[in-house]
């Protein structure tokens, strides 16, 4: 069967290594280290696309489905290693799970970010400029006017191919996954339709050769010590919540525990440094002008961020790398840059993911909290069992402002969901509809990594950095209420407070009344029967242990 497929032709050809790829440019790189190429791709589902759907559920779900396909296509056919080429946020874990489990050399290339769009008077579009304008197109009482302008901002919000492109969760996992090692130099910070991504490619296939040759492994790479970077990174740039399941899941195909608490433990003793959206001005574009993710690293490790003595795909260590890339580049500069703040500068000195725990969530939740939305919230809660439920109250005008409000999101974590649905839609609702100073999101469901966390311009032209305040968003509760976890007992009106310096999240009712409500509680029926979802709800963990499914 081999003989029929390309690039088998000589019997020669036998003694080489085959490589999984999913790239024609990758593979030609390999052919020319002497390297057979097998081309195969995986699913991906766009968290764009399906944002505020059903098909959300399938969004967290895949990243499982993604490891189990590469998984089963490298080892079904005994590849000798893996060149992976993902670029959504579900996809990166995916493969690097998958390449974790079966520990052969194998490369990660992040597909890249998008360039910002732009329309009249509105530069720095991006995806989250999209869903915040049907916010602002019902603030503005649904005018013509405001009708032109929100359809401008849909349709100029991705000028082109990418991942999005602030520090949401593709970029940040791509930017984790360069500090855990898995990639080439810059790869994290090359945008999609810049020369320096085809040039990456080019020279996958002699670095691929040299992991070969030296038998360097994944499990050589992604120690504890490198998920350390990577999480100090996460918070050096103020990255997406999402990062807490996706490296606690990766750590795991890995043999290493890593739990929210080490989360917090570096979130203590690491500033938030970085003005990039979504909470700041800048995109991932800004951040290769100024030298790309491996410079922001190199500055880390000059001041003992980070550790440089991990070995990398290169064959050589992190520091050797970073070393090389300020050698050619120069190192970072901030008198000609204000994208990253020095560290003794910060715009938070500690770091903006913070672990909650508390009656409310007693298996913890996390919040994304740079300060400027307060340190602390309290509000009445009102309960909603569907995304959908929500967006009709803030449609309806039935949230008010200047009323402190808990929106409580439930049924929606990764068996009740299923699959986390990602709440982008309700918290850019929320911020276009001027609502962000008195409404707090809590859900047993995720919040994308674009959701918003300042209350600045609504397109995001300019971040406001005077500390305005908003409700917080709490996601990843834990108990889900599916499971019957206390977000499952909360009633209109209860009284709900957060406390971002103590990490607490409070929901002020008795025990002997949260008792009585147990015992007259009762578990819906799952949203699926059967299929792929079905099986998700099985096996999936919580999400406090990275909903991964093979526990």
């Amino acid at each position: 069967m081999l003989y029929a497929t390309d690039g088998i032709n000589t019997d020669e050809d036998f003694n080489k290594a085959m490589v999984g790829v999913a790239s024609q440019h990758v593979k030609a790189s390999l052919t020319e280290a002497g390297i057979i190429g097998y081309q195969f791709g995986t699913v991906g589902v766009s968290d764009g696309i399906s944002m505020g759907t059903r098909g959300m559920s399938y969004s967290l779900q895949s990243r499982d489905l993604i490891a189990d396909q590469v998984e089963t296509a490298a080892g079904g056919h005994w590849l000798d290693g893996m060149v992976v080429i993902p670029g959504c946020d579900k996809n990166m874990p995916g493969v690097l799970m998958a390449l974790g489990r079966l520990n052969r050399p194998g490369i990660m290339v992040y597909g890249g970010t998008i360039r910002p769009g732009s329309c009249a008077g509105a530069p720095q579009l991006d995806i989250v400029s999209a869903f915040q304008s049907y916010g602002k197109y019902l603030q503005d009482g649904k005018t013509e006017a405001a009708e032109k302008e929100r359809y401008d901002t849909v349709r100029h919000a991705c000028p082109g191919p990418g991942a999005c492109g602030g520090m949401y969760t593709a970029n940040t996992i791509a930017s984790c996954a360069e500090a855990l090692g898995m990639t080439l130099p810059g790869s994290s910070s090359f945008p999609a339709e810049y020369p320096e991504k085809i040039e990456e490619l080019a020279q996958t296939g002699p670095a691929m050769r040299n992991l070969l040759e030296k038998n360097i492994l994944p499990r050589d790479i992604m120690t504890r010590s490198a998920f350390e970077n990577a999480m100090v990174l996460t918070m050096i740039l103020g990255g997406s919540t999402n990062a807490v399941l996706h490296l606690i899941a990766i750590a795991h195909s890995v043999g290493i525990e890593l739990t929210i608490d080490d989360f917090q433990s570096v979130s203590d003793r690491t500033p938030f440094i970085a003005d990039l959206k979504p909470s700041g001005r800048y995109v991932m574009e800004d951040v290769y002008k100024i030298g790309g993710i491996p410079k922001i690293m190199a500055y880390l490790m000059k001041h003992n961020l980070i550790d440089g003595n991990n070995i990398t795909v290169t064959g050589r260590t992190l520091g050797e790398n970073l070393e090389a890339w300020t050698h050619k580049f120069g190192e970072l500069s901030f008198s000609e840059q204000d994208v990253i703040r020095p560290l003794d500068k910060p715009i938070k000195e500690t770091g903006h993911l913070r672990i909650l725990k508390g009656n409310l969530a007693p298996g913890g939740a996390v919040a994304k909290i740079t300060g400027k939305e307060g340190l602390g919230f309290t509000g009445k809660a009102r309960t909603f069992d569907t995304e959908d439920d929500f967006v009709k109250a803030v449609e309806s005008g039935s949230i008010k402002k200047g009323e402190k409000t808990v929106a409580v999101l439930r049924y929606l974590g990764p068996k009740g969901g299923p699959g986390m649905p990602e709440m982008l839609k309700p918290t850019s609702l929320i911020m276009g509809a001027g609502l962000g100073y008195d409404v707090a999101c809590l859900t047993d469901g995720r919040f994308s990594g674009g959701f918003v966390i300042c209350a600045g311009s609504w397109r995001g032209i300019v971040a406001d950095f005077s500390f305005r305040s908003h409700g917080f968003c709490i996601g990843h509760v834990v108990p889900e209420a599916q499971v019957g976890g206390p977000i499952a007992l909360v009633q209109d009106g209860d009284i709900i407070s957060v406390d971002a310096v103590k990490n607490s999240i409070e929901l002020q009712v008795s025990e002997e009344e949260l008792a009585n409500r147990r015992r007259t509680w009762k578990a819906p029926p799952l949203k699926v029967t059967q299929g792929t979802l079905f099986k998700y709800t099985k096996v999936v963990s919580d999400a406090s242990r990275g909903c991964i499914t093979d526990a």
